[in-house]
């Protein structure tokens, strides 16, 4: 199983399913990260947290703990 919080910058992974329960979830879900869709890695903070990324078209900052929930193919 490998996270979003393992991918190389400069990467772009498909999403295969999301962990975690209730509001964490659900708040990863209306961040626009689903099933299936596609995400770039942009860039990653000097200490590593956050990291930066582009889904539908629009950048996105994701925390490394919410990161790791995302796994991706």
């Amino acid at each position: 199983m490998k996270t979003l919080r393992e991918v190389k910058v400069g990467e772009t992974v498909k999403v295969v399913k999301l962990h975690g329960e209730g509001a964490v979830k659900r708040r990863i879900m209306d961040m626009g990260i689903t099933k299936g869709v596609e995400v770039f890695v942009r860039k990653l903070a000097p200490l590593g947290d956050p990291i930066e990324v582009n889904v539908r078209n629009y950048e996105l900052s994701i925390r490394k703990a919410d990161a790791e929930m995302i796994e991706v193919e």
